[in-house]
């Protein structure tokens, strides 16, 4: 018997099982695969880093020696420059870091084990069992454990080790052995085998114009984006050319760069059947020793885009055997919690990784079942009401953060067909995550330059019950036309000239400043550049179309600042209650509105301006 049984060790299960065993309670972890294993999904975001320091775990990534992520490079159009985000603008303490999986999962499995964790490898859970008089919860787990070969280096397997020392010949090559074990609660982080999800509730819902399929390999001898610039080490992102999907560029910290190609299933499938495809360049096809349809065909998609390519050079060399590929279709969940189970990470809900949004969204969601099971047990609310809370809050991480929105936005310029890529939105998430893009719900707004004076007010993020009616297919429209502005092509240097010019509220310029109403930005702009026009004749065109680009970004990465920040939890209140995050006191808390502050900063905000 375990109190909280994790099942799965992955950047999911790792993080809940620290946070609950850092909390006192016992917890037993139960991880099919011997790490370390193979794993994707190298590029991260830096809102890890505040989950991680919650945990205790920060400063071990920060001097593992992990590449140095400063930013993001992103190209949608061939005839314009690339985009860049730099996430070093906002501190030096705010970049993150290209990682090996194998190595950082690892990490954080060794994590929750010094937390107190009990972590078995090896153990696959095969079927989950459910009490008799409630069928709605789980009660216990029967597994299946392969014990490591001796010498046994504890914890050796879920049940006492009954091997002897020395070995005899035949104890060398160890039997699986079988067990049950019963539990208080139950956290599922199979990843995308889905235990609950799959078999059990079989909720799992895909996103049918989200399918694509993803073919990637390993380099060597290759350039790097922004060398010698505090760019160095960013990953590059690039539209393909015939608009089927995107590219990646990721370097690594043991010498090799992580280069894929994510396409629409369909184009694809369509490229395979024998349409004719873009010629790779010859010391690529050089490459293919093995003479591998697949490979052949990830080389050849290489060429459909031009920077990737620049990137790579001619003296750039594939990894023999490197090519992998993977079905990548996002899906979710119409729940990932009931009567003391919860379910977090690729186990409830997958995205398209273009936003490197897989490590944080299991960071979100593992936090969450951790404040919640920690809710029930310490009696802050109902179990009823701490399940539902973790639903709700992994619903909106999933839909917020542009996750659905922005990453349709980004999609939408990627590809130029109108796939109705909408129907899939559940329009509660929609509405909890996206109200403060309805028309009219800004009171007041920001003002664009210094001698305009307006009033101001943050945007009202609190949810549908707040609103009234759902968005309209108009509104979620006109959501996507702002997202897309997240992908302007701007460059630090040009926010930088901006903020020095001076003649620009700063706080137009601070991604932690409230949400502008798009609409009103846009009459804004256009007041101010006519008056500009009439009293500096110097002002030039481009001049004013780099501004717009730079203050429409910022306003645009306001939509996910907010997701970045581990804090945001203790804020943004569900069914009326916020997570309590205090070591020792984790949980839920009923939500109380501070106005005094509220009040003052509304003021000073104002006197600002």
């Amino acid at each position: 018997h375990t109190q909280i049984l994790v099942i799965g060790c992955g950047p999911a299960g790792s993080y809940a099982a620290s946070a609950l065993a850092r909390e006192g309670f016992d917890v037993t972890v139960f991880e099919s695969a011997k790490f370390p294993r193979y794993h994707i999904g190298e590029s991260l975001i830096p809102s890890v880093r505040h989950y991680l320091r919650f945990i205790g775990a920060e400063g071990k990534l920060a001097s593992y020696g992990f590449t140095h992520k400063p930013g993001s490079a992103i190209k949608f159009n061939q005839y314009k420059r690339e985009g860049y985000t730099d996430f070093v603008a906002l501190g030096l303490s705010n970049s993150a870091w290209n990682v090996v999986r194998s190595e950082f999962d690892h990490l954080l499995m060794n994590h929750s084990r010094a937390c107190g964790a009990k972590v078995y490898e090896q153990t696959r859970v095969n079927t989950i069992s459910f009490a008799a008089s409630n069928p709605e919860q789980p009660i216990s787990v029967c597994w299946t454990h392969v014990p490591q070969p001796p010498p046994l280096s504890p914890p050796a397997s879920p049940i006492k080790s009954r091997f002897e020392w020395p070995p005899s010949p035949q104890d060398v090559v160890p039997q699986p052995t079988q067990g049950v074990t019963t539990f208080d609660y139950i956290v599922d982080a199979s990843g995308r085998a889905g235990l609950f999800s799959n078999t059990y509730l079989k909720n799992r819902h895909f996103n049918t114009s989200l399918k694509n399929i993803a073919v990637w390999g390993y380099w060597r001898n290759v350039g790097k984006y922004g060398v010698g610039t505090s760019r160095e080490g960013a990953p590059w992102f690039e539209a393909l050319i015939d608009e089927s999907g995107w590219a990646w560029f990721i370097p690594l910290h043991n010498g090799t760069t992580s280069i894929g190609i994510v396409m629409n299933k369909k184009v694809y499938d369509e490229k395979v059947k024998g349409n004719p495809l873009p010629s790779a360049p010859s010391h690529f096809m050089a490459s293919n020793t093995s003479e591998s349809s697949m490979v052949a065909h990830y080389l050849n998609n290489l060429s459909l885009a031009p920077g990737l390519l620049k990137l790579i050079t001619e003296y750039g060399v594939m990894k023999e055997g490197s090519v992998k590929s993977a079905s990548d279709f996002s899906y979710s969940a119409l729940s990932y919690a009931g009567n003391r189970f919860r379910i977090i990470g690729d186990a409830g809900a997958f995205i398209d990784p273009f936003f490197s949004s897989g490590v944080h969204l299991a960071f979100t969601s593992a936090l969450s079942a951790a404040a919640t099971i920690c809710a029930s047990i310490r009696g802050h609310c109902l179990e009823a009401t701490a399940a539902s809370w973790h639903t709700q809050r992994v619903a909106t991480s999933y839909t917020r953060k542009v996750y659905i929105v922005a990453f349709l936005s980004a999609y939408k310029q990627i590809r130029s067909q109108t796939d109705d890529i909408l129907s899939d939105i559940d329009e509660d998430n929609y509405d909890r995550a996206f109200t403060f893009l309805r028309p009219g719900i800004f009171k007041k707004f920001c003002s664009i330059f210094y001698h305009i004076k307006t009033e101001i007010m943050p945007p009202v993020i609190q949810g549908a019950s707040d609103m009234g009616t759902r968005l309209s297919e108009w509104e979620l429209q006109k959501s996507l036309d702002f997202c897309v502005n997240l992908f302007n092509p701007t460059s630090p240097e040009q926010h930088e000239r901006l903020l020095r010019a001076g003649k620009i509220y700063q706080g137009l310029l601070d991604v932690a400043s409230p949400i502008i109403d798009p609409a009103t930005f846009e009459r804004t702009l256009r007041v101010e550049i006519v008056t500009s026009a009439q009293t500096a004749a110097d002002l030039k065109t481009e001049k004013i179309s780099e501004m717009k680009l730079v203050l429409h970004k910022v306003n645009a990465r306001r939509v996910v600042h907010a997701e970045y920040a581990i804090h945001n939890l203790e804020s943004e209140r569900i069914d009326g209650f916020v997570v309590k995050l205090e070591r020792g006191k984790l949980g839920l808390a009923k939500y109380e509105r501070n106005w005094r502050v509220e009040t003052e900063w509304c003021s000073n905000r104002d006197d600002t301006v």
